[in-house]
């Protein structure tokens, strides 16, 4: 359970990083700053992954745990609807691929038979 909490907390610290770096990365020592809290979260003494889990995540998503099980349930319907009909579309254009491919080979191969034969018919000496 401790580590979960440390990678839930590190992964939004990480997600918020990537905007802090690019506005406030100018403070003086904000990179040793940064390494000491990465570092405060991890550390069993001072359990700060703990700390920020129980003070501030699990209250906010025990507040939204409605809204986030409607928006799953809402995404899993709309990527089994995305799924089928991209699936669909797939398999029509294969389809389509294939008829295309078998009549144009078909055509190839009939020019070419009509071709032999007609050379053959060529040969043959007129008497």
């Amino acid at each position: 359970v401790r580590w979960m909490m440390y990678w839930i907390v590190f992964a939004l610290f990480m997600a918020t990083e990537t905007f802090t770096d690019l506005l406030i990365s100018w403070f003086p020592f904000y990179y040793e700053v940064k390494m000491a809290f990465v570092l405060w979260l991890l550390s069993p003494y001072t359990r700060g992954a703990s700390l920020l889990y129980r003070r501030f995540v699990h209250p906010t998503l025990a507040r939204k745990e409605k809204d986030i099980d409607t928006f799953l349930v809402r995404t899993r319907e709309r990527g089994y609807e995305t799924m089928l009909h991209f699936g669909k579309r797939g398999l029509n254009l294969a389809a389509t691929a294939a008829v295309q491919a078998a009549s144009k080979s078909q055509g190839a191969l009939a020019g070419r038979l009509r071709s032999f034969s007609m050379q053959d018919l060529r040969a043959i000496p007129d008497e």
